[in-house]
């Protein structure tokens, strides 16, 4: 019965996305034993559906908010903080669920032939909210803002990159100290929201271009937003407003989606996949992508200075058990360096590393170790299963004979308190569009999200090297071995690619799968539309 639903659902949303014409939509679910009359209405309800409708307001419950987010958006760091600033702001470029550009603030992009200068030509027109429009001066600011250390941006490693900026009309010159081929991708960070004045007065103020204006900003409980009227872009902001409400609590945020208090939640527990999946009114939206749950050591601090204890580490944890009792077999296995199959230049022929109680054990004999408790720090907001996953992992460890042990931390505060601060902790990333800046945002030894402060000349050297490397093979050459250096050398420990699993309405249109962030990449309250 479960099958045949699904069935059923599957082909209702190829319907709404245009995938099926309306003979071949009633001949499949005629043959399920649907009655002609049933299937012709479910075709045009599903044919009504493409059409965005306007007005309503569209709720969105969410982990992974708290007290102290800022709108700053350098500062961005966890999921609720990233939805807000995609809810106000634009970047000069977004990337597409197929991958290819999207381009926002700037309508063009040309580079020289090496790939060592690159021109954005900025939209004309687009206002901001608070009155005025985005000139390529409030580009040049933006990118020079985050350039500045004091600003803590997570985008620092990307921008250092530019060697130098120029604003002439409404063109942007980008020269690169290094050739790089994935600029524009590399422009899409959601850090790099374009800000009156590049937000050098005022970081804070939530002002941008973006398709809704911010009305209500309570770090840690809610954020209301109003539809911006001047809005450049007629297919997204199909509300007349927007909120998103911190619901930490997966139980209540469950509950709260159920009850239709709210039309969509992030992070679904895989633990009740199957029951929202019979649910009625619910559709599950699991999406494969480049997330990554994870534990991160810091090399500069002991016992992980040591890469005896490190290895030790990653051969005592069991990634095909967290898969499928963390994930639900809603992810894959990690190799302890942050790229799959999901990015180009991804090298298939890396050994995938496996459980080895007694190879952890010998490295950890090696590393001299004292045999005092090693802390690993978690939350449960940290990501889903996190706790469980922390305690798996201390229990194949003690197994192996390290003496890993789990420490809970609050939810509020993780993200600024433990994460990037604690030297063992739980943790995840999103993912990148391309490995490039996936590396350069978290490993490049100058970044300010090297949260395991890892720091290998050889690595740096590499990647500004594939950066500039035309020849494909070449550079997947260079992107294995950087791979293979920081899986046996580096602070990561990586068990699992997870995928993106959010619970929907159906009263919610136009959603489409990306496999670059959750709740389609940030963007399904502003993409999605009320269908009721």
């Amino acid at each position: 019965m479960n099958d045949k639903h699904n069935q059923l659902d599957w082909m209702v949303a190829e319907a709404a996305k245009g995938r099926m014409t309306r003979r071949e939509f009633v001949g499949r679910t005629t043959a399920l034993g649907v009655s002609a009359g049933l299937a012709s209405a479910l075709f045009g309800k599903a044919a009504r559906a493409q059409e965005a409708k306007k007005g309503g307001v569209i709720r969105v419950g969410m982990q992974g908010g708290e007290s102290t987010n800022s709108l700053d958006p350098a500062l961005a760091a966890s999921e609720v903080p990233f939805q807000v600033n995609m809810t106000w702001g634009e970047m000069l470029c977004d990337v597409k669920p197929d991958g290819s550009l999207d381009m926002r603030i700037a309508e063009e992009v040309s580079s020289t032939p090496d790939a060592a200068e690159w021109k954005f030509k900025i939209r004309q027109g687009v206002e901001y909210h608070g009155g005025g429009t985005v000139t390529a001066d409030d580009v040049v600011a933006t990118l020079k803002r985050h350039t500045d250390e004091k600003a803590q941006s997570g985008a620092l490693g990307i921008v250092q990159g530019i060697a130098d900026m120029k604003a002439e009309g409404d063109m942007v010159t980008l020269k690169l100290n290094a050739a790089n081929a994935d600029l524009p991708y590399l422009m899409a960070d959601y850090h790099l929201i374009i800000q009156p004045g590049g937000g050098v007065d005022n970081p804070t103020s939530g002002i941008g271009a973006g398709p809704y204006a911010v009305e209500v900003n309570e770090p840690g409980v809610r954020h209301t937003f109003k539809k911006h009227a001047n809005y450049f872009d007629s297919t997204i902001g199909h509300a007349d407003e927007v909120e998103i409400l911190v619901i930490n609590d997966n139980t209540a945020r469950t509950a709260a989606l159920q009850s239709g208090q709210i039309h969509m939640i992030n992070r679904v527990d895989p633990k009740i996949v199957e029951l929202l999946k019979g649910a009625a009114g619910i559709q599950i939206k699991a999406v494969a992508g480049r997330g990554h749950y994870v534990f991160i050591m810091h090399v500069d601090k002991a016992p992980f200075d040591n890469n005896d204890m490190r290895m030790a580490l990653k051969y005592a944890i069991n990634r095909q058990e967290m898969v499928d009792k963390i994930l639900g077999g809603l992810g894959s296995r990690g190799n302890d360096f942050p790229i799959n199959a999901a990015y180009p230049l991804f090298d298939d022929s890396i050994e995938q590393r496996e459980y080895d109680a007694a190879k952890a054990a010998e490295y950890y004999k090696k590393s001299g170790h004292d045999g005092s408790p090693i802390i690993l720090r978690t939350a449960a907001g940290a990501f889903p299963g996190a706790v469980d996953a922390a305690n798996l992992f201390a229990a194949s460890a003690n197994a192996a004979g390290i003496p890993l042990q789990v420490k809970l931390e609050p939810d509020d505060g993780y993200w600024s308190n433990v994460w990037n601060v604690e030297p063992f902790c739980a943790s995840y990333w999103g993912g990148r569009p391309v490995q490039d800046q996936m590396y350069t945002t978290a490993y490049l030894s100058t970044a300010d999200w090297n949260d395991t402060k890892f720091k290998n000349a050889k690595f740096d050297e590499l990647l500004l090297a594939a950066r500039g490397e035309l020849d494909a093979a070449k550079r997947k050459s260079e992107y294995s071995e950087m791979a293979h250096i920081l899986r046996d050398e580096g602070g990561l420990i990586l068990p699992m690619f997870n995928d993106f699993v959010s619970g929907v309405s159906d009263v919610i249109g136009g959603w489409a799968d990306d496999p670059n962030g959750e709740l389609m990449n940030g963007r399904a309250q502003v993409r999605c539309w009320l269908n009721a």
